[in-house]
């Protein structure tokens, strides 16, 4: 990975409620050919998005076609909306299609207590158990994270390879089938890259709009619990059950210690949204 100049550190001095996963959302993932779209970016919850992202921490927003052709939307393509960020863009030719957004590295300082509580709340159990079981989990953290996000978008009848587009992120979630082409009760494969190698035994977790259930962590803090927990596969791929149509979501936090100078943790977060009908 980079090194990256560590020039802000963002303190929480509330709850790990703070900590906001990332989602490409629309009001329908099924467009017209040549017509205008608008995406959302939520960064927050999939129900709600709790703060715009300013333009110059997208490290890359890309837009892959079924044709391998990649393009880049201009700033001038995006404008907020109260607490959203939005993309306007023109549809082209039918196909299947990927939007992606990558945003710049950025540095958290967390008290033990925060940092704790964003493992168990966010599912990044697997840190969690390793600072437990290291005697750490009285010690403050700071984490240097990034978000990479992609959706899967289809254009008219037409379906394509548009969805296997690869779009080099550090961490990346690629489906193996085209979403649009499965139904409701089906099972869609997906590969998880690190840095483009095949990421094994990650925690992988999707949800669909509308499933609210929630859990205690062992802290008795209440947690939203996803429709689907798994892990990947000695190949990086992982195994979601689409129980029901609607807005679905694929994410995962891949979090490491680090060797950087001041920063304890990198994190690279992914998340993968479709719709099923």
């Amino acid at each position: 990975m980079k090194k990256f100049s560590i020039i802000a550190i963002l303190c929480l001095c509330a709850t790990v409620l703070s900590a906001h996963d990332m989602f490409l959302k629309l009001q329908s993932f099924f467009l017209k050919p040549r017509a205008q779209a608008t995406i959302a970016l939520y960064n927050g919850t999939f129900d709600k998005s709790e703060n715009v992202i300013s333009r110059d921490r997208m490290q890359d927003v890309s837009v892959a076609g079924p044709n391998s052709e990649r393009v880049h939307p201009d700033t001038s393509q995006w404008h907020d909306a109260g607490n959203t960020s939005m993309l306007d863009l023109k549809t082209s030719d039918a196909g299947t299609y990927v939007v992606g957004v990558s945003t710049k590295p950025k540095v958290i300082a967390l008290s033990a207590k925060d940092f704790n509580e964003y493992l168990q709340h966010d599912g990044v159990l697997d840190v969690y158990e390793a600072r437990r079981k290291s005697n750490a989990l009285e010690k403050d953290a700071r984490e240097l994270y990034s978000k990479h996000i992609k959706a899967v978008v289809q254009v008219g009848d037409k379906r394509s390879d548009g969805f296997k587009a690869r779009l080099g992120y550090p961490i990346e979630i690629v489906p193996l089938q085209n979403p649009y082409t499965l139904k409701e009760g089906e099972v869609l494969e997906v590969l998880v890259l690190s840095h483009g190698k095949p990421l094994a035994n990650e925690l992988v977790y999707a949800n669909f709009a509308g499933h609210h259930e929630h859990a205690k962590t062992s802290d008795g803090e209440e947690r939203h619990e996803e429709a689907v927990t798994t892990r990947t596969d000695a190949n990086g791929v992982a195994k979601i059950k689409l129980e029901e149509h609607g807005h679905w979501y694929i994410r995962l936090i891949r979090m490491v210690p680090s060797n950087q100078k001041d920063v304890d943790y990198e994190s690279n977060w992914a998340t993968l949204t479709f719709e099923i009908k």
